[in-house]
């Protein structure tokens, strides 16, 4: 900040600063544009007074236009003072934008440097590396959950057609076992095994027949019932 109490001066010294010095010269500008506005009422007055007196009063035309000379004079210099003011209050405008650009570019260098001290590069390239990581696990992790799982998929479904197919025949089995059964549940008693030609047949009783038939036309009707 040395450079800039150098170059603009320093508000705690004995010279004024650049913005106190911006307003004292707009404050003498305007001072002289009024005093410029004055001394030209003044030349008008003095030009009415001479043409007023012409050559029949010589002397006070005289004297009018000598006072307007006089107010012409002021005027010029006036005008030249405030177009040295105009110019040192432009440059000095312009030169306090610079400080402002100046101090504004060096506060934002010292809070980036401020901002940069506690980081390291290093530090920065390994977080990176992480969160590129961890987006590759969450990759994962979607496409995975995704997917169906395969629950029962170990299963041979040959073996399962082949069980299948042997319960089909255990339940025909069951089914011809039950049509041979009498209705009474028990299997025919079986005698020795005595060859065919000795046992003696008994001669069928016509009632019995007649039962036999009913037995059958119950286990047939027993059978379309199950198939239904």
């Amino acid at each position: 900040m040395s450079f800039f109490k150098n170059m603009f001066g320093n508000s705690k010294g004995k010279g004024p600063t650049v913005g106190e010095t911006i307003q004292k010269l707009r404050e003498t500008e305007d001072l002289l544009m009024k005093k410029q506005e004055f001394l030209e009422k003044k030349v008008k007055q003095e030009l009415v007074v001479a043409k007023a007196n012409g050559r029949k009063n010589k002397r006070p035309a005289i004297q009018a236009l000598k006072k307007k000379k006089r107010y012409e004079k002021q005027l010029q210099e006036i005008d030249d003072a405030l177009s040295t003011m105009r110019i040192q209050r432009e440059t000095l405008e312009g030169a306090n934008t610079f400080e402002t650009i100046l101090t504004t570019m060096k506060n934002a260098a010292d809070a980036m440097k401020a901002a940069h001290k506690h980081m390291d590069i290093n530090q920065i390239h390994d977080m990176l590396d992480d969160i590129v990581d961890q987006q590759d696990v969450a990759r994962e992790v979607t496409g995975a959950v995704s997917h169906p799982v395969p629950f029962g998929q170990d299963v041979d479904e040959e073996e399962l057609l082949k069980e299948l197919e042997a319960l089909e025949e255990e339940d025909i089995g069951k089914d011809l076992l039950t049509f041979n059964t009498p209705l009474g549940g028990e299997l025919p008693q079986t005698t020795s095994a005595a060859p065919k030609e000795l046992e003696v047949q008994p001669k069928e009783d016509p009632s019995d027949k007649d039962r036999s038939d009913s037995v059958v036309g119950v286990e047939i009707k027993q059978l379309e019932a199950m198939a239904l």
